[in-house]
């Protein structure tokens, strides 16, 4: 089918000399190091991940997008299912008055709750909220069905979108308006269980950052101050974005404890006959996740995407030259493409006959693919491709006998390669301080800083408060899960008193 729909390009042509659009124009106009803001827009845009929409903060998903997000709702949703967490949905409207039920929860969330106020031309008699996430949504009726300790432990998970209205500075991926994510939604007869499922949801949300996005994460729990509103504690994963010094929430695995078991009701009874109240966990990524990868990876040429999550790993490219056999050239990258397929490997062709081979190594190094196949007429004489990284921009010339072996190498390389440089970049950005000036000092330079803390509100309040400016206060991201040591008579950065523990601070998004 290749070969025909080639054919039919070049008869459709009809012999005319066509007019063949050169490398012109494709650059982008700002630079990540120099102006990080517009580059990371333009890049969104002009890699064709997003298209921005007529309200303000919401954004159009485009499919280049939406296949990495596909990839790894594959990856979860497997996963969670060996958990025997199953999927179900609920509707995306709240009553008023369940919302209103948990006060922590919805003080949390009362500035970004979008309210329908009206039907037609009519006024609604009770305004109706749209989610932000669904723990009122969902617990009435967890309350309805767990009746005895059979009913435990009950594990739901929903793929679907939330709205969150109030904020500023909307910036795509990062801080949307509406947004996809899943929600997991769990409640078990112990505290134990749940704790254990908080750290196992965790090590997920760690792989998805790690062996998908290629980017390095810090397991932590985060402060009294920045937990869950109305949840026991909460557990993240960090990333960190060297260019702007600034944390990056990756997603959040809650222990909501009993508190929404209170206030919903769900009681069961155990082996003897004694009442008792669940325990629950709450949990969720969402798309930020791409966002992230973007500001991660992402240079001076547009996007590079990981091979894991890429909707298209490898573009073959024909490079016709004036008396080459065109047709030979053609026939070669349709059957490099089906070899490709045939193994697996995300593939694709570019045979448009109006771009010439440099137009499109760009657009698809815009498009961030990483790896691009050429074949010249060179490559056909000797029964060869030549490879080249979008990630390092390196070549190499590969037989077409063992083809797909060594592109799956290459593949992996580049998988690889990209964690190191990212990992390299993020622990260079970390700063270890023992005292507020060595803190100033660090946040001035961008870093994330590592500090011995008291473990104190009033303090994180007051850390907030003096280090509030143009480039926004500094805050607690999260106490790594894994401690360094603590020596004995180690004092808190901020307030003098006996440290407790080790924790990493910065500014975020």
């Amino acid at each position: 089918s290749w070969n025909w729909h080639i054919r039919n390009c070049l008869l459709c042509s009809g012999g005319k000399k066509k007019e063949v659009k050169k490398e012109t124009g494709l650059g982008l106009s700002f630079k990540k190091d120099a102006n990080f803001g517009e580059w990371y827009s333009e890049v969104v845009v002009r890699g064709e991940m997003i298209e921005y929409y007529d309200i303000s903060g919401c954004y159009i998903l485009r499919p280049w997008s939406m296949g990495i997000w596909e990839v790894m709702q594959v990856f979860f949703d497997a996963e969670i299912k060996k958990m025997k967490i199953k999927n179900c949905y609920f509707p995306l409207f709240v009553s008023s008055s369940v919302l209103e039920k948990e006060k922590d929860h919805i003080e949390g969330f009362a500035p970004e709750v979008a309210w329908v106020t009206k039907s037609g031309k009519s006024d609604l008699e009770i305004p109706i909220a749209i989610r932000p996430t669904s723990e009122t949504v969902m617990y009435p009726y967890f309350s309805k069905w767990i009746r005895g300790h059979r009913d435990l432990p009950l594990k739901l998970n929903q793929w679907c979108n939330v709205v969150r209205w109030e904020f500023s500075n909307p910036t795509p991926f990062i801080r949307s308006r509406e947004f996809l994510w899943q929600e997991g939604h769990t409640a078990f007869a112990t505290k134990e269980e749940a704790d254990e499922e908080v750290l196992q949801v965790l090590e997920l949300y760690r792989r998805i950052y790690e062996e998908f996005l290629a980017i390095p994460v810090i397991k932590g729990k985060k402060s009294e101050m920045e937990k869950f509103a109305g949840g026991l504690y909460t557990t993240s994963v960090e990333a960190f974005i060297p260019n702007t010094g600034r944390g990056v929430q990756g997603a959040t695995s809650h222990c909501l404890g009993q508190n929404f078991a209170k206030m919903f009701e769900i009681n069961f009874e155990n082996e003897k006959g004694e009442k008792g109240m669940v325990w629950q966990n709450s949990w969720a990524y969402s798309t930020r996740t791409i966002g992230v990868m973007v500001m991660v990876h992402g240079d001076d040429k547009g996007l590079v995407l990981p091979p894991k999550v890429a909707s298209v790993q490898v573009v073959v490219v024909p490079v016709p030259f004036k008396t080459a056999d065109t047709q030979g050239i053609l026939d070669a990258c349709a059957a490099t493409v089906e070899t490709l397929l045939e193994a697996g490997v995300r593939a694709e062709g570019d045979l448009r006959d109006n771009y010439s081979p440099g137009w499109k190594y760009s657009h698809w190094e815009m498009k961030g693919v990483p790896l691009r196949i050429e074949i010249g007429p060179k490559d056909l004489e000797k029964n060869q491709v030549r490879c080249v990284r979008r990630d390092n921009g390196s070549k190499q010339d590969i037989t077409r006998d063992n083809l797909v072996e060594q592109v799956n190498v290459l593949l992996d390389n580049i998988q690889q390669s990209l964690f190191d440089a990212a990992k390299e970049k993020r622990d260079a950005s970390v700063q270890v301080v023992k005292t507020w000036d060595e803190f100033k000092d660090a946040l001035a330079q961008k870093k994330m800083i590592l500090a011995p803390w008291c473990d104190e509100e009033e303090v994180e309040k007051d850390v907030k408060e003096r280090t509030r400016g143009e480039m926004g206060a500094a805050k607690s991201l999260c106490s790594p899960l894994e401690q360094p040591e603590l020596p004995e008579g180690t004092i808190c950065f901020a307030s003098g008193k006996p440290a407790k523990k080790w924790t990493y601070w910065g500014r975020s998004y």
